[in-house]
């Protein structure tokens, strides 16, 4: 049976056009899915309370696999029957894309750095990365090695002392070889075999056989984000990842072809993912519409395509490239192609985005896989305050202060008067009685 057409929303974009978008976009927070959170809550407190005994029984019950502390973590043999299985052509695909994000994010490191002074003040910022953090990887349905390395390489260019990743093993009690390979070759010191909110638990709380982090990173399904939320204080988290989602800005220069297939590269995500284009060319919107159509009947998950851009799929028309741009920065789109005559001018503009990709040769899946740039990126409109995952996030900062006698006596009085002035004496009295004849 032939399944129905795909027929983006066009609209002409406007003040009530625009508001009722950006509610839509909002529902598909995990902020959103309170219901979950009383299940989630119950997961965690067994496992904070009987540890492995409790993550054991998750992970038959979800996952459908015997595990126990004999086969809970990945083996070296393992390891090796994972690199037999793969594919060698990906395997060198893979290496090329690892140089690339290692590269990459090689640039970002920061380092300690100290200012001193003739008068014997010493100030400064130590840079001390995360001793132990843990990486969430997804499994079942969909396997995605490029994620494994999005989220260690960054962590092992920081320099974090113990990488710990866990993901769900499949009904066999085992790990999907891409997986694998790919947590080895981009620095996990350890693989174990756990997922769900019952491994984020782990994670936060430690196990007998899983060690307490002090970050956990990494996307999974809305019981991992909820999960992640409720530990954070416990840990730290990088973000509560939403689904996906796609925003092309274009003019009448754009290829219709490009666009469309742009649109349905994150559409086919899943059926909350978001695919939208902005434009100022009516002609484009409709010719879109009609490719995205097209190329859904040769694509292998159209009907999650269908779902997703009957749920979450628009095609906004403008009057003016201001207008465009004006709801991309309201949208704040977790990625952001620019297809216009002038596509720079553009991005100078573009305040809100996790990532921009500029000029028509520059696909979403670029970013995905190759280019070098992390593709975990801030969604449902976050990238107005947060940024991609990157070296930063592996980090801790602590300031450095060193007063000489001589420095401090300069200022002493000053410090007690701002001291008193809060009534807080005894701040004042630990710098006065430096200064005290005795």
């Amino acid at each position: 049976m032939k399944r129905g057409r795909i027929n983006m929303k066009i609209l002409r974009l406007d003040k009530e056009t625009k508001q009722n978008v950006l509610e839509d976009l909002l529902k598909r927070s995990p902020n959103n899915y309170a219901g979950y959170e009383q299940g989630v809550s119950e997961i965690l407190k067994r496992i904070k309370e009987e540890k492995d005994s409790a993550l054991y029984e998750y992970t038959r019950k979800f996952d459908g696999a015997h595990i126990n502390a004999g086969n809970i973590k990945v083996t070296e043999e393992e390891f090796q029957e994972a690199y037999e299985q793969m594919d060698d052509s990906l395997l060198a695909i893979m290496r090329k894309a690892l140089v690339n994000i290692r590269t990459y994010h090689e640039k970002q490191r920061q380092y300690s750095w100290f200012d001193s002074k003739p008068d014997g003040t010493i100030l400064g910022q130590k840079v001390t990365p995360l001793y132990r953090v843990g990486v969430y990887v997804p499994g079942g349905k969909a396997v995605y090695p490029s994620s494994v390395l999005m989220n260690i390489v960054p962590a092992k260019v920081a320099g974090v002392g113990e990488i710990i990743m866990v993901t769900p093993p499949g009904k066999d009690g085992r790990v999907s070889p891409n997986t694998l390979v790919a947590a080895r070759e981009a620095g996990a010191d350890a693989v174990y075999k756990a997922g769900g909110a019952q491994a984020v638990g782990a994670l936060a709380y430690g196990t007998e056989s899983i060690p307490k982090v002090d970050k956990i990173v990494g996307p999974g399904n809305i019981y991992v984000a909820l999960a992640k939320k409720a530990v954070y204080g416990h840990v730290s988290i990088d973000a509560i990842a939403g689904p996906s989602e796609i925003l092309v800005v274009a003019d009448e220069t754009a290829d219709p072809r490009y666009v469309a297939a742009d649109l349905l590269s994150q559409a086919e995500h899943d059926e909350l993912a978001s695919a939208i284009l902005v434009t100022t060319s009516e002609k484009l919107a409709g010719e879109v519409s009609a490719q995205a159509d097209a190329f859904a009947e040769q694509l292998s998950r159209s009907e999650i395509i269908k779902k997703s851009l009957d749920n979450y799929g628009y095609i906004l028309v403008a009057d003016t490239m201001d207008d465009v741009i004006d709801i991309a920065n309201d949208i704040a789109s977790e990625h952001l192609e620019i297809m216009t005559r002038d596509p720079y001018n553009v991005m100078m503009k573009i305040r809100n985005a996790g990532a921009i990709f500029i000029g028509e040769y520059s696909s979403e899946p670029l970013g995905d896989y190759f280019a070098g740039p992390n593709h975990v990126l801030p969604t449902n409109g976050t990238a107005k305050f947060f940024s991609p995952l990157s070296v930063d996030d592996f980090i801790k900062k602590s300031s450095i202060i060193g007063y000489s006698r001589e420095a401090l006596e300069e200022i002493h009085t000053d410090i007690e008067a701002f001291a008193e002035a809060e009534q807080l004496t005894a701040h004042a009295n630990s710098v006065r009685v430096r200064f005290e004849e005795r």
